[in-house]
């Protein structure tokens, strides 16, 4: 969930790296830290701050470092306070060794009580520092290995002569560092490698040594690592934005194998050090994505951009004209398909409850029982999936820790995966046996949005899919179905030019709520869930999700003059089920205001019976009742931004979140 950039080349590294560190400060903004070599000081000069990116940035501007390769981090903090000390990189006990780590090792208490037992000292409270430490521990293993082969020769690096050079400290003030004179007796990519295998958790790391001039190596075991290529230069980053503005070059680090940066290239192994070939791909975003354009925050600017997200999702991929739905990064056959017993959806948070709304679209159109897991529960519960189940995990990043570990879960019991990911390329899609692609670009923010509705849209054409295969539709209704969709972003572009004044005004009359209620019944109550969490994420005021027919089953408890309900109450009129649904909630609506509930409702232009109802009304474009949740959720994403913006909160940075959980 950290933030790493790393360079080696001829270019001025510090600009690089605090440029890409800026790119991917959505991922890690507890502290932050830069190691620099190449310039005109021995050694590494370092540079950690508490606290933002732009803590440290002022630090460089009154106390600047230079070289031409360095690394760069910023941290989420998982084990440690968010402290100058704890930020990374962290170095080794001789100072000659660096560190930045995204991930967890789960048995550093272990090797940290070994180490101090062989005389190492710990300056953090982190576990990162224990890599470092385990990397030295290998160098000082192997010396004393090599001077038993050789007598005479020093019986670890520690003990040769050393020469005591001046390097600035974090604080401006001198510190002599240790550089080692001898030759160590292997590699930094060796050690790195035996160090790796000591350790058991999550980890991508990145290593430079002031041994090893314009090297620097990286492993991965769980969390992202992409490699950049450019002309004579290459990059190491934790997400693709990060080098987007230098190269469309790269290679994304499989579990389990180690990169050695230099600038003759870029040398790959596994963990045992056999040799890999790695081929490069070309990533099509444009880096413009990336920026605000404009609009004040991040997330603001996707909102806006989700009518585009939707079409460039459906893109390629359905027939106006036949209604037929073409899914061509599919390796599950049509028969198996048509075999499927049933589908298991896993996945966190937002994906999850894109996943919810996928039951029913999928249940009701391809007539496929799914079962819906949090990802991060799945494995635990021993499951038992049948191999003719299919599984489908729904990511954002690809690279979500328990997102994984719920598709090896499914593989590892006989059934084939689907993916629904934002990131071409990522972990989840070189597990799975299918792909869709949500082409919504690079999302910065980190409550999701144009993710999300991607993620439906994604579904809804997955559910077109399977139909089809299976069957359960005719071509007359598939053609239909297809149309709706086509029109679904215009309708959401009506929205965001009709409601976002209507969600700034009432944002002013409840940002000072404590709590919220959402209400929704069907394939709306996954978007009263996703309107709840979009509201705590950004705003930090509680609020929850709940299906509109369990209220008098308790939360009618909760209510009174001061809670506002914010109720879905929209309606297909085409169909019988959605307009029963749609007065089943026009009574808990009732419910909430005899007894002085304040609500908020989202309802389908025209509809007048629902004026005089509740305090405010938000409309929306009508659709497809499997369609409504797209557009449905829009008016709850601004208006907990809106709300978020009135209370003064980082929009774009909620505390204690990260983008990317790329741990358990």
């Amino acid at each position: 969930m950290c933030g790493i950039v790393g360079y080696i080349g001829s270019k001025s590294v510090v600009p690089v790296i605090m440029e890409g560190l800026a790119r991917l400060e959505y991922r890690g903004y507890d502290s932050a830290g830069i190691a620099v070599a190449g310039g005109p000081t021995p050694g590494f000069q370092l540079r950690r701050a508490p606290g933002k990116l732009r803590n440290l940035a002022d630090i460089l501007a009154t106390d600047p470092v230079s070289g031409t390769y360095g690394i760069g981090h910023t941290r989420w903090a998982t084990h440690g306070r968010p402290t100058e000390e704890n930020a990374h990189p962290h170095r080794d006990g001789t100072g000659t060794l660096v560190v930045v780590h995204n991930g967890i090792v789960e048995n550093y208490l272990s090797l940290k009580n070994a180490l101090i037992a062989k005389g190492h000292k710990f300056m953090s409270e982190t576990d990162t520092e224990i890599i470092a430490h385990v990397i030295q521990d290998e160098f000082e293993l192997a010396a004393q290995k090599s001077a038993t082969q050789k007598p005479g020769a020093p019986s670890s690096p520690a003990a040769s002569s050393p020469a005591r050079v001046g390097s600035t400290a974090l604080d401006g003030s001198d510190e002599s560092q240790t550089i080692l004179t001898a030759p160590a007796s292997i590699s930094l990519e060796e050690a790195v490698r035996r160090a790796v295998k000591r350790f058991t958790g999550a980890f991508a790391i990145g290593v430079l040594s002031a041994h090893e001039p314009d090297k620097m190596v990286a492993a991965r075991l769980g969390p992202p690592i992409v490699l950049g290529i450019g002309e004579g230069e290459f990059f190491l980053a934790s997400d693709v934005p990060g080098i987007l503005h230098h190269t469309r070059d790269i290679y994304f680090l499989e579990d389990n194998e180690v990169a050695t940066l230099t600038t003759s290239g870029i040398v790959l192994t596994d963990f045992d050090g056999n040799p890999l070939t790695f081929k490069s791909q070309r990533i099509t975003w444009d880096p413009i994505q990336a920026e605000k354009a404009g609009y004040k925050h991040f997330m603001l600017k996707e909102i806006n951009e989700q009518p585009r997200a939707v079409r460039d999702t459906t893109l390629g991929r359905v027939s106006l004209d036949t209604g037929k739905v073409f899914l061509p990064d599919m390796t599950i056959t049509p028969a198996e398909f048509k075999a499927a017993t049933g589908i298991t959806i896993a996945a966190c948070g937002t994906s999850w409850h894109a996943g919810l709304a996928g039951k029913f679209m999928i249940e009701r159109l391809a007539r496929l029982p799914v079962d819906v897991d949090y990802a991060s529960e799945y494995r635990y519960r021993d499951p038992i999936p049948s191999p003719t189940d299919i599984g489908l995990l729904i990511t954002q990043s690809g690279e979500t820790a328990d997102t994984i570990a719920a598709q090896s879960e499914l593989i590892a019991k006989g059934s084939k995966t689907l993916a629904i990911c934002n990131v071409v390329g990522a972990a989840v899609t070189r597990k799975a046996a299918g792909t869709i692609t949500t082409n919504a670009g690079p999302e910065i923010g980190v409550a999701s949005t144009k993710a999300f509705t991607a993620q439906l849209t994604a579904l809804f054409t997955l559910a077109l899919y399977i139909a089809q295969l299976r069957g359960t539709i005719t071509d007359a209704e598939s053609l239909h179905l297809v149309t709706e969709l086509s029109l679904i972003p215009h309708k959401l572009e009506d929205i965001l030019r009709s409601v976002d004044d209507q969600c700034s005004q009432l944002a002013k009359i409840f940002s000072t709520s404590n709590d919220f209620l959402f209400l929704g019944r069907g394939i709306h109550y996954p978007i009263a869930l996703e309107g709840a969490l979009k509201l705590k994420e950004i705003s930090y005021i509680h609020a929850e999700g709940y299906p509109a027919g369990e209220m008098k089953h308790g939360p009618n408890a909760l209510i009174d003059e001061t809670l506002p309900v914010v109720c879905i109450a929209t309606k297909d009129p085409h169909d019988p089920s959605s307009v029963l649904k749609y007065e089943k909630t026009l009574s808990n609506i009732q419910e909430v205001t005899a007894r002085s509930g304040r609500v908020i409702a989202i309802a389908i232009e025209g509809d007048e019976d629902i004026k005089g109802l509740v305090e405010h009304v938000i409309y929306i474009p009508a659709a497809h009742e499997l369609l409504l949740p797209i557009l449905e959720v829009v008016p709850l994403q601004l208006l907990a931004y809106h709300i978020a913006v009135r209370r003064g909160c980082d929009v774009d940075q909620p505390r204690n979140l990260a983008k990317s959980v790329t741990v358990e």
